[in-house]
Order: structure tokens, then C-alpha cells, then sequence
């Protein structure tokens, strides 16, 4: 136990400015691959609810292969892809296969709150002379918003584990970082549980922050109401 202790220090004092890097790109792959992912995930909700099959049609066969397909199997399936097309880095080439990923599950979030909303509010927004898409900017969007933050925020959590796959394009974010320093110390066990301490702080603190922001626009919720 004593020895394993002295591992981990030796490897940190070794190897922490590596690590904080890995740490930093993978937090930013993170957050840019879910932003253009909530992008993805709006109009794929649309897609879903509009009343035009065709756009159903696409929507349930993306769908279908993001759920169907293993996520390492569709990082490299899109990383070639991409790359095929046009020339990307492997940082962004990570960020669009992702953000394919994530889509699929945000747009089936985003669905769900849409269609959560009491539909007599969009019948009487017509009414008052909106046209549909005024209505679900001003009306229906902020409250699915509002109610999809608990969600989105577990996403976003899994998005930051599933970030950890990305190691098989060689891009060297944290969990990429950890393999290398592995491979050159020959110390796997001691770098996996700084790599794994590494990534349970990222998730405790974002769980707390999901929190924080929960309880703000919940508090802000019963202003309103008591305003009203």
C-alpha cells in the first residue's frame, strides 16, 4: 500500500502539468462537443414533432444508428469519415463525432419537454396573433428549457465520461494523457487511479454546479409565480 502511495506521488510530480493539459482539452472538448450537441438536439426535437414524415422519417434513423452503434464504434466510423471529407484535427474530428452522439440524446430530451407543455398555451398564443415559431420562441422553448435542465445536466456528465473515448482517434485528453504516461512508466494501476480521481472530481464538482443551477431557476420559478 505504502509502495502504491509512493507511485501516485512519483507520477504526479512527474507528470501533473501533463495531466492538467489532458484535464483542461477535455473539459473543453466536453463542453464545445454538448453545445453544437443542444444545437443538433433542437432540430432533431422538431424534427420529431413537425408533421412532415420525411423529416420524422430522418430523424428515427439517426436515431436509430446513434443508439444502435456502440460509441467507440461510431467515434472511428466518424472520425474516418470526416477526415475523408475534409481535413480536420483529431481535437475537432472528437468534438463532431460527440457532438453526433450527444445530439441524439438531447433532441429526444428537448422532445419530451416540448411536448410536456400543456398545448392549450400554444392554441391560445395563436390566438393571440403569433404565428407557430413566435409562439415556441417566446412561449413554449423557455419553459422546455427550464424543464430540461435535469436532464441535460445528466447528460452532460455522461458526455463528460464518454469524452474518455476518444483516446482511440489519439487525441490526448485526460483519459489519452493517462495511457501514454502508462505506457512510458509501467506503472498502469497507480496512473489509472490518478486518472480515475481525476475524472470522479470533474463529475462531483459539475453534478454540484447542475444542482446550484436547479435550485436557481427553481427559486426564480416561485418568484415569478408569487409575482404573478
Amino acid at each position: 500500500m505504502i509502495e502504491t502511495v509512493d507511485k501516485i506521488f512519483s507520477i504526479l510530480g512527474e507528470s501533473l502539468p501533463a495531466l492538467i493539459h489532458g484535464l483542461e482539452l477535455t473539459i473543453f472538448l466536453t463542453f464545445t462537443s454538448l453545445l453544437i450537441g443542444v444545437l443538433i438536439g433542437i432540430i432533431v426535437a422538431f424534427m420529431k414533432i413537425s408533421h412532415v414524415r420525411i423529416l420524422n422519417r430522418i430523424a428515427d434513423v439517426y436515431l436509430t444508428v446513434v443508439r444502435g452503434l456502440p460509441l467507440i464504434v461510431l467515434i472511428v466510423i466518424l472520425y474516418f469519415g470526416i477526415t475523408n471529407i475534409v481535413t480536420l484535427s483529431r481535437f475537432w474530428a472528437g468534438v463532431f463525432a460527440l457532438a453526433f452522439h450527444n445530439g441524439a440524446y438531447i433532441g429526444e430530451i428537448f422532445r419530451g419537454t416540448i411536448q410536456s407543455i400543456d398545448r392549450g398555451q400554444m392554441e391560445a398564443s395563436r390566438s393571440l396573433g403569433m404565428t407557430y415559431f413566435l409562439a415556441m420562441r417566446r412561449i413554449i422553448l423557455p419553459q422546455a428549457f427550464k424543464r430540461a435542465i435535469p436532464p441535460l445536466g445528466n447528460q452532460f456528465i455522461i458526455g463528460l465520461k464518454d469524452s474518455s473515448l476518444v483516446f482511440v482517434i489519439g487525441l490526448n485528453e485526460l483519459w489519452g494523457t493517462g495511457q501514454s504516461i502508462a505506457a512510458r512508466t509501467l506503472m498502469q494501476l497507480e496512473t489509472y487511479l490518478i486518472v480515475g480521481l481525476f475524472y470522479l472530481m470533474l463529475v462531483l464538482f459539475f453534478s454540484w454546479l447542475v444542482e446550484r443551477i436547479e435550485r436557481k431557476m427553481d427559486v426564480e420559478g416561485k418568484r415569478e409565480v408569487i409575482r404573478l
